[in-house]
């Protein structure tokens, strides 16, 4: 699938940027790319000789060998730890784009420098990379224009509820998962959030508080499921509003967690600014319900990072909140249209009534994922449906 993805974009630009996750199979995936050319080079930031050539020369690539008239390939893997990362890239494109290909993987949030002013805009293409996911790994998925015709389908898959149990003990990141241990998660988990933040975080962003930084991303599992009150945190560590919010900002930035605004068109006093967070690192939440609620929101966020990654719109993850209290999980948008409702409950098999609520204000299709069972159900409701479902029956037909 990825190998089609990446001869999609590379078909339409001479450079894509890779960005995703630490240790979510990044340069496994362009060491895989590479393997499909005749002539490629891989580079790599974090090798000090690497490093140095670049250093000493700029335009070292051009000793590739060129076995045939084949555009060779150029992978940067890290390359936004060098300070002046986007004057580089910038620079070969212009003088290069027409002899090479160029692959630039990053977890570093590649993608923050799309908007604004940015030098590099109009010169390449972005894809992302996350961690497994139950679409993924079932390899039942659908076409995007069969899942907009129709978001209210099912499946049935032996496999489906073993690997979606799996995914809440291991996560989906390639060592664990693969591994399959729950001593050697353990493990992998405390390693992976001490690295990023006492490493690549510090390293990049000058951050001094490191402690106090990740006494806040320790706190983040028990926030999961309401809006998020940064005045909250800040008095609980004891820190500035702006600092906590700075923090949480580099988190993000460092694919620590994701964070979703609320929707507010239609709905009337609706809440205008607590977004919900969410993390990569779904087994670290202890509450089962929270946890499942995570699992998909990850499951919804991959799938509509893709669909923009492909240019099939611009679509958009939120949540529904009114100063009632009144709630609905998960809403996508495309292109500020809503398109459909995504409600979780671990077993509740009967309506939420927060759920029809707001899909009779919105008019549009709704689904309610349940964390258990094989039973579904398709009620229809005025013009519109809503399906009740098990996530594992319907979370791998997301394209």
């Amino acid at each position: 699938m990825y190998r089609t993805i990446w001869a999609e974009l590379i078909g339409q630009k001479s450079m894509v940027f890779l960005s995703g996750p630490r240790q979510s199979g990044k340069t496994t995936l362009a060491r895989m790319i590479a393997g499909s050319y005749i002539n490629s080079l891989y580079f790599n930031w974090d090798i000090p000789d690497q490093r140095k050539d670049l250093i000493k020369n700029p335009y070292f690539f051009e000793r590739v060998r060129r076995r045939d008239s084949t555009v060779p390939l150029i992978i940067f893997d890290e390359i936004h730890k060098f300070s002046d990362w986007k004057n580089y890239l910038k620079g070969i494109y212009d003088k290069f784009s027409q002899d090479y290909q160029f692959l630039v993987s990053g977890s570093g949030r590649l993608d923050i420098y799309q908007h604004g002013g940015d030098s590099l805009a109009g010169r390449y293409l972005l894809f992302h990379l996350w961690p497994f996911t139950l679409a993924e790994l079932t390899g039942k998925r659908t076409t995007i224009r069969e899942f907009l015709d129709n978001p209210l389908m099912t499946t049935s898959n032996d496999r489906a509820a073993t690997l979606w149990k799996r995914l809440s003990i291991v996560s989906g990141f390639p060592d664990p998962y693969l591994t399959n241990s729950i001593e050697s998660y353990n493990r992998w988990s405390t390693n992976y959030s001490r690295q990023l933040i006492r490493e690549d975080i510090r390293d990049l962003s000058g951050v001094k508080s490191i402690y106090e930084m990740e006494t806040l991303y320790h706190l983040i599992p028990e926030k999961i499921g309401s809006p998020l009150s940064i005045p909250s945190l800040a008095r609980d560590l004891k820190v500035a509003y702006n600092t906590v919010d700075s923090w949480l900002k580099l988190f993000e930035r460092f694919y620590l967690s994701f964070s979703i605004a609320p929707w507010t068109s239609k709905i009337t006093r609706a809440i205008q600014k607590e977004k919900k967070i969410y993390l990569w690192d779904a087994p670290r939440i202890s509450n089962e319900a929270y946890r499942f609620e995570n699992m998909v929101g990850l499951e919804l966020y991959r799938a509509v990072s893709l669909w923009n990654d492909m240019g099939y719109g611009r679509f958009s993850l939120h949540f529904i909140r009114d100063k009632e209290k009144r709630e609905v999980d998960f809403l996508v948008a495309n292109g500020r249209k809503p398109f459909f409702l995504v409600e979780t409950k671990l077993a509740q098999t009967s309506l939420s009534e927060n759920l029809i609520r707001f899909q009779q204000i919105l008019d549009i299709p709704a689904i309610q994922l349940v964390n258990s069972g094989e039973s579904y159900q398709l009620i229809k409701r005025g013009n519109n449906k809503v399906l009740i479902a098990p996530a594992c029956r319907w979370l791998p037909l997301l394209p």
